[in-house]
């Protein structure tokens, strides 16, 4: 079974994470054809929404790594957890950033 790379999820609108909706969607166009995507920021918000709610230890690691391999604004992931509720596991998510750190 080969691995797979990447994952395609096709949402019905509104589009959010968490409770809030998405305000920016970024596009990248190639050969005529456009992908929407989330920025980062909303990428790792989506990731801890997963771990938050269901305690998914997967997501947290997925927040990790694309937190690394992008820019990502860690005051407004930060903003978002407490709207979330989830303000006590945010530093989670910065522990296991930093222990990542290489």
């Amino acid at each position: 079974m080969l691995p797979i790379k990447f994952i395609v999820e096709f949402l019905s609108p509104p589009l959010s994470v968490g409770e809030e909706p998405v305000k920016k969607i970024q596009t990248i166009e190639k050969k005529g054809r456009k992908l929407k995507l989330l920025s980062p920021t909303d990428c790792v918000k989506d990731r801890l929404a997963a771990y938050y709610h269901w305690n998914d230890r997967p997501s947290l690691e997925q927040a990790v790594m694309v937190s690394f391999a992008q820019s990502v604004d860690l005051k407004e992931i930060e903003r978002w957890s407490s709207n979330e509720g989830m303000a006590e596991k945010y530093p989670d998510f910065l522990e296991d950033l930093d222990k990542s750190r290489p």
